[in-house]
């Protein structure tokens, strides 16, 4: 019997299924979308002069004050001032019973006029003797006892000028006068009341409140690191008298402005401050003595100040204030930074960022370090631009 052929089997049924798995998975691999880059708004950091502003807690205190002080003894007839109210300095405030005064005066110009009189004739009498002693008709004695009853004659008359003008001054004391001009107080004797020269209570008081003094507290601390800054170059000082804001206590800002007229020259032991006066117009009495206010005071000029969004600066798990940038390549960088005082809803960067910096001030929460990102926005002065890579951006501005 012929022997039959061996035939090999076929891979027709192996090849199919695997041509089909492989066309597949090509057309899975071209179907499968990229991954969207994230796109962030972007503000190219700058810098600017800026003043640096300081508030400070403070109390106010009146320009002038005069305890009203009676300086002589007696009873008060009059109180001729209305309690509150402004007063003008010499003005009348009180009358005291003036009639013994009166009285000490008119005996005091009494006794002038006999010194007086005494003089104009002991003085002719002098002359005489004079005249005789050149003839030997009196002896020199004589002559010389009456000159000398003529300068005491004369003694006489400036002794009770003085004692006339003592009685004239304290028959002037019975009006009492305001020594300033200003509001005056509660007045705290009546009429038919006693007082005595050099008492220790005042009958009233008067504040001079036009203008009105400002008294801040400043840390040693803050005014010794100004200084260091100022010294280095790091800021400017302000030329001439610094301006002062004030604002008040509902959070209103006063409506005139005034100037830093003293430095305090020693620290407070107590409290480690340093006590700074400023003196503001008060022209309408808003302002009264023991108002709490804030006092706004421009210390220095920073004339490379970086500002930057308070919602574009986070803390890491450190506490460390971190602001997110954009690099060259186009990835995210986690910078740290120093920031120091807040004006508004911004911080002023101390350290950290530079002028030219791509701060990331939209869509920073949702990226992270080393990502590469799409930018929206390429400067804080321009709107919406198109979005492009980051990358691209940075090679063409290279490139320019």
């Amino acid at each position: 019997m012929p022997t039959l052929p061996h035939r090999r089997p076929s891979l027709r049924p192996l090849v199919l299924p695997l041509m089909l798995a492989g066309c597949l998975a090509a057309c899975s691999k071209s179907e499968a979308p990229a991954q969207p880059q994230a796109t962030v708004g972007v503000q190219a950091v700058s810098t600017q002069r800026l003043a640096m502003d300081q508030t400070l807690p403070g109390r106010t205190v009146a320009y002038m004050t005069s305890d009203v002080r009676p300086q002589i003894s007696g009873i008060i007839q009059k109180r001729l001032f209305t309690e509150g109210h402004e007063v003008k300095a010499g003005q009348v405030l009180y009358q005291i019973d003036p009639a013994t005064y009166q009285a000490a005066y008119d005996a005091a110009r009494g006794d002038l006029a006999q010194a007086e009189a005494a003089v104009q004739s002991a003085r002719p009498k002098a002359q005489r003797y004079q005249n005789l002693v050149k003839l030997d008709a009196v002896s020199k004695q004589d002559g010389d006892d009456a000159i000398a009853t003529l300068r005491q004659d004369e003694a006489a008359v400036l002794a009770a000028k003085a004692t006339l003008q003592t009685a004239k001054i304290n028959l002037d004391y019975t009006h009492i006068t305001a020594p300033i001009s200003g509001r005056i107080a509660t007045s705290t004797y009546t009429p038919g009341a006693l007082v005595t020269a050099s008492q220790d209570t005042a009958l009233t008081t008067i504040q001079q409140l036009d203008p009105i003094y400002v008294d801040v507290s400043q840390s040693s601390a803050q005014l010794l690191a100004l200084r260091k800054q100022l010294d280095s170059g790091a800021l400017k000082s302000v030329d001439g008298k610094a301006q002062v804001s004030i604002t008040l206590e509902d959070g209103s800002t006063y409506a005139h402005t005034g100037t830093l007229e003293f430095v305090g020259t020693s620290v407070d032991t107590g409290t480690g401050n340093v006590t700074l006066r400023a003196v503001i117009p008060n022209p309408d009495g808003l302002l009264l003595p023991g108002m709490y206010v804030n006092a706004v005071l421009p210390m220095a000029i920073n004339d490379n100040a970086i500002l930057v969004s308070q919602s574009a600066i986070t803390r890491n798990t450190k506490g460390e204030a971190v602001a997110k940038l954009v690099g060259s390549d186009g990835k995210v960088v986690e910078q740290v930074v120093q920031t120091g005082l807040a004006t508004k809803d911004q911080w002023v960067v101390t350290a950290g960022l530079k002028a030219g910096d791509r701060l990331i001030v939209d869509g920073g929460s949702k990226v992270n370090a080393g990502q590469v990102v799409t930018v929206a926005s390429a400067s804080s002065s321009a709107g919406a631009a198109t979005a492009a890579p980051a990358a691209a951006q940075a090679d063409s501005a290279k490139a320019d």
